[in-house]
């Protein structure tokens, strides 16, 4: 056995307690961040309740002076690659001090981020990117809204990988904790999910019926699925069931259910004519370092354990601002650009992605995703997350997918009771308004709205008589 010697370069990152708080206060939405400020000041005697400065909303007025002692420590959590967030990892530290404890517990809104936290203990990695690029991709329920090639194309490009490695990434999402994630259609979906199962006749049945038949299975026509098939009614039976049994969509549930009430984290106005935004910090106790405190051990030796919790305030203080800030900046950009959605609904939603947001307020997309996730917006068109102002842009037209699907579902809403638009009228209608979409398109969008085919939604004419 020969010994030899070698030099290797490795690059790390390490999370010092202070950053990792950072990182901790930007993910808090409001409920959560009431809880940790009153923990905190019943554990540090050194912080108090600010009782001068009345809480309520803070603007973008007057609130650079809070902020601007936290500005150098912005870029400190807005270099950390998301991975190592997501993971937990933390070099920093010993491993039995979990950073992230103080969190009120609970389970993101946002399937996305559900989805990559469970992937991270099992994914290397440089996986995890591409594995969120085709997340970003898919809508609510997990399905995603452009082509697969073209999606892979665009994503070889923005990620610089090669176009291979982000399929096989999503095959690997198909067959993934959440069977069926990143499917294109439903067919895919439930085929993932029968691959998962033991292998049984009724599975192979299954996924005939899955591919190639699932008009008939809609229809429950289960003798016209045995003469197609070439079995007997009862094996039919037992596939369909099989089937039945499985998921519509690959999207799971929160396991917590949500609370009655939903505190909004910012609060969007319309007033002179302009849009108002402001973050919502009413029940939310206002922190500072005691004055006193601080001037006593300014001057005084010793005392290592009062230093660490003047430390400590310092930071938590200096942490809320950052949060504030970035959060309030974040909301300003995502209401100039969607002021048309505020002002006139669904169809008004432009396309706007993580990292336009990002290149507007000179920070990463991860911070961005940290920073709108699991937060709530109270506008006048009502309160929801600030996720659903990002809209994907569809291709060859200048509008999102949200915009198209609320044009499809008017076009619906105003048709004629005994004459339903067919998928390619309706494709052709929006073609007259340069949005150049396929009859599939059409169908997706009119199936995420719960809305059946023309022909399940035409009412016979002597029935509109004898209604009206």
């Amino acid at each position: 056995m020969k010994a030899t010697v070698s030099t290797r370069l490795t690059q790390g990152l390490n999370l010092t307690p202070q950053l990792l708080q950072s990182i901790r206060l930007l993910q808090l939405t409001a409920p959560q961040l009431e809880l940790e400020l009153r923990q905190a000041l019943e554990r540090n005697p050194l912080l108090e309740q600010d009782e001068d400065d009345e809480a309520g909303e803070t603007t973008l007025d007057g609130h650079d002076a809070r902020v601007e002692d936290a500005a150098v420590e912005v870029a400190s959590f807005d270099e950390l690659p998301d991975p190592a967030f997501l993971s937990g990892g933390a070099s920093g530290g010993s491993m039995d001090d979990d950073g992230m404890a103080r969190i009120a517990a609970g389970s993101s809104t946002d399937p996305r981020v559900r989805l990559l936290q469970e992937l991270a203990l099992e994914w290397a990695a440089g996986d995890l990117p591409l594995a969120q690029w085709w997340l970003d991709h898919c809508d609510d329920r997990g399905y995603l809204e452009a082509p697969v090639d073209e999606l892979a194309r665009e994503g070889a490009q923005a990620l610089a990988v090669e176009a291979d490695a982000l399929l096989y990434v999503r095959q690997r999402l198909l067959a993934g904790p959440w069977p069926g994630m990143a499917a294109a259609d439903p067919p895919e979906c439930l085929r993932a999910q029968l691959a998962r199962l033991e292998d049984s006749p009724a599975c192979t049945l299954a996924a005939r019926i899955v591919s190639g038949h699932l008009d008939l299975l809609a229809r429950h026509d289960h003798a016209a699925l045995a003469k197609a098939l070439g079995t007997n009614a009862e094996a039919v039976a037992e596939a369909c069931a099989l089937i039945l049994s499985l998921r519509p969509q690959p999207v799971e549930d929160a396991p917590d259910a949500p609370d009655g009430a939903i505190i909004p984290d910012v609060v969007v106005r319309h007033l002179d004519g302009a849009w108002r935004v402001a973050v919502n910090t009413r029940g939310t106790p206002r922190v500072r370092v005691s004055a006193h405190c601080e001037a006593a051990l300014a001057g005084a030796n010793g005392h290592a354990e009062l230093r660490g919790l003047l430390e400590e305030a310092r930071w938590l203080v200096r942490g809320v601002a950052m949060r504030d800030d970035t959060l309030l900046r974040t909301a300003k950009v995502l209401v100039e650009r969607q002021a048309g959605f505020l002002a006139r609904g669904e169809e008004a939603l432009v396309p706007l992605t993580l990292r336009e947001v990002a290149h507007e307020i000179g920070m990463h997309e991860s911070t961005v995703s940290r920073i709108t996730t699991g937060k709530y917006i109270q506008t006048p068109r009502g309160t929801f997350e600030l996720k659903r102002l990002f809209a994907v842009r569809l291709e060859g037209a200048e509008v999102s997918g949200a915009a198209v699907r609320a044009m499809v579902k008017r076009l619906i809403d105003d048709e004629p009771p005994h004459a339903p638009l067919a998928d390619d009228t309706i494709a052709a209608l929006l073609a007259r308004r340069g949005i150049r979409i396929a009859r599939r398109t059409v169908a997706k969008y009119r199936d995420q709205l719960q809305i059946g085919p023309a022909r399940s939604r035409r009412r016979p004419a002597q029935a509109l008589r004898a209604a009206g």
